[in-house]
Order: C-alpha cells, then structure tokens, then sequence
C-alpha cells in the first residue's frame, strides 16, 4: 500500500513553493511539458464528414440534367443550371448568407432521417410565373423582406418544388432511392428551425437563370446527422467508380450541358414537289399547284430530318405531335 505520508517536511514545501513562484527553481521540464490538453465533448456531433464529397457532386451532376428536361416540358422555356461545390458549414453560417423573401421550402427526403431545405430565389418564381401565362419571363428586383407569397406563386413555387422532387429521386436513384415529400413553405430563412445553429449541413448550390435575365440559386440543404448512416454506400460508390469512369462522367456530364442549352432551328415540311424552273417561273397569282400530301410532316432540325408527327394545334398554337423518328442518311 502506497504511503499516503508527505515525503518532504513543510519547511522544504515552503521553500519550493516560493523558489517556483520566484522563478528561482524551473518548473514543467518534465516529458511533453510543453503538450496542451485538447478539449472534447463526448455528447457533440462529430465534426469531420468521414467521407467522400465527390459522390455528391456527381448526384448533383445528374440532378441538373433531369431538372433541365422536366422544367422545359412543363414552363416550354429552357433553363441555364450550373452545379457548384457541395459544401459543409455550420447551419449558422448558412442562414445568415440569406435574406428575406426567400422561397424556403421545408422537406423529407425518405429514407434520410430528419429534414431537408429547399430555397429558391425569388427572381427565379416571379420570372416562370411570368413565363408561365406568356410573358418574356423577366425577374423582380428590390423586394420588400415582409413579402409573402401569394396563392398563384406559392403554386410555381410548387410546380418548380415538384420537377425538383422527380430530378432529385432520379439522380439518387443510383446511390439510394429517396422519396421526396413537401412540409412547409415560408419566405423568412430566419423563422426556420432546421437543427441547431451549430450542427453541421451539407449544402448543394445550383445557380440558375430562366427567362430573361433572371437569375439566382436554388439551395438543397441536408443535414449532415442524415448522410452519416450512408456514408459507407456513398463511400464505396465512389471508389467503385470515380478511379475508372470520373473523367468520362465529368466529360460527358460537361458535354451534355452545353448540348442541352443550344438553339436549334426546326422546320416543319408538309409536302414536296417536283418541278421545273420553267415551269415555276411561268406562274401567276392563283395558279394552283397538286400534290399528293404525305400521311406525316416531316421535321427538320438545321436542315437534318430527325421525326416525322401529325400537324395540330394546342393551347392556340401550332403543334406536331411525334410519330417515329427518322434515321438520317449517310
């Protein structure tokens, strides 16, 4: 049993309690002097993500090109989406960067624990509102922060919400299947309680511009504590590809995004006939020329027939509605 008894006498204590005091007897020169003790808290969520981004920006890669293509089938107008970094803040850090109105959008996305965000910039509603019954599609500027929505624009926010839902289940769909689900919708970030402000989120940001001019981000907001169970599946989805297929992901990623906002010209031919040149410049006003008129128009994107449809109307407008599709000729 260890004597519990003070080695030295208490004249020897005062004198070494005053040499240490007076800098006369040198103190912490023992091993790791030097080392200050590190502070941890058990009971605080860990603060590395463990795991691989790059997963995640390839989701977001997939995301864009389905919301392209589902935005286009639904306002007829094209959309310009450009996927950033996915980044992890503080959720503190991630709501003072926004400013009312905002489109905050409240979210499940099952079977990932907890909630998820979904903000859109204004700009981005009132310009496919605009879009929406006919106009050029141009945004709002200099918005009050007390603005809320009304019914008619809590429905494009809807609409957007919806085809952002269908993107985001089909670029998970590799990884996880996820089912997406509304909660709520309010225009102040502030009134949000999402988590903790500490707590981490993983933040994927899209910079969009519909219509003309209009510009401005949609945010999707996890939070970290929901992608920790499936770190191991994002992870190893990762190593599976990313060492053999990243680059011809990225390229052909790249390459789909550029072909997907270029112009192209259509013509629609209802019929073709074969004449002379002295026989055309030989008619007059009312003359009238036969054809036997073919069962399908033809469709030709810049001077390449692609399909061949039936020629109607819809909502007042010409329209073709595709048949079959034509294999060009080489």
């Amino acid at each position: 049993m260890a004597d519990k008894e003070n080695l030295l006498t208490p004249e020897e204590l005062e004198a070494l309690s005053s040499g240490i005091e007076d800098g006369s007897i040198e103190s912490n020169t023992g091993l790791n002097g030097d080392v200050l003790a590190v502070k941890h808290d058990l009971a605080n969520e860990d603060s590395s993500l463990g795991m691989n981004l790059g997963v995640l920006n390839v989701i977001n890669e997939r995301f864009v090109r389905y919301f392209k293509i589902g935005i286009l089938n639904v306002l007829r107008s094209s959309i310009k989406v450009t996927p950033e970094k996915v980044q992890v803040m503080t959720y503190r850090e991630y709501i003072s960067n926004l400013q009312a109105p905002l489109a905050v959008n409240t979210v499940s996305l099952n079977p990932l624990q907890g909630s998820a965000l979904v903000t859109l910039d204004p700009s981005i509603i009132f310009a496919a509102l605009d879009n929406f019954f006919g106009g050029p599609g141009g945004g709002m500027t200099e918005l009050s922060p007390l603005l809320t929505f009304t019914p008619t624009e809590a429905n494009i926010n809807k609409i957007i919400v919806d085809v952002l839902f269908g993107s985001l289940q089909e670029a998970w769909a590799p990884v996880l299947p996820i089912k997406c689900k509304s909660k709520d919708l309010v225009s102040n970030p502030a009134s949000v309680k999402l988590t903790d402000n500490d707590q981490l989120v993983v933040v994927s940001r899209f910079k969009t511009e519909l219509g003309q001019k209009a510009k401005g981000n949609i945010d999707v907001v996890y939070l970290y504590g929901s992608l920790k169970p499936i770190r191991d599946s994002l992870e190893s989805r990762v190593q599976s590809s990313s060492e053999v297929t990243s680059s011809k992901v990225s390229w052909t990623a790249d390459l789909m995004a550029a072909a997907m906002d270029a112009e192209v010209d259509i013509n629609v031919i209802l019929g073709e006939i074969k004449t002379t040149y002295k026989d055309f410049e030989n008619m007059r006003e009312g003359d009238v020329i036969y054809f036997k008129k073919p069962s399908y128009a033809k469709v030709r994107a810049n001077g390449i027939a692609v399909f061949e449809g039936d020629i109607g109307t819809k909502e007042a407008h010409m329209a073709i509605q595709f048949v079959k599709p034509l294999i060009p000729a080489i």
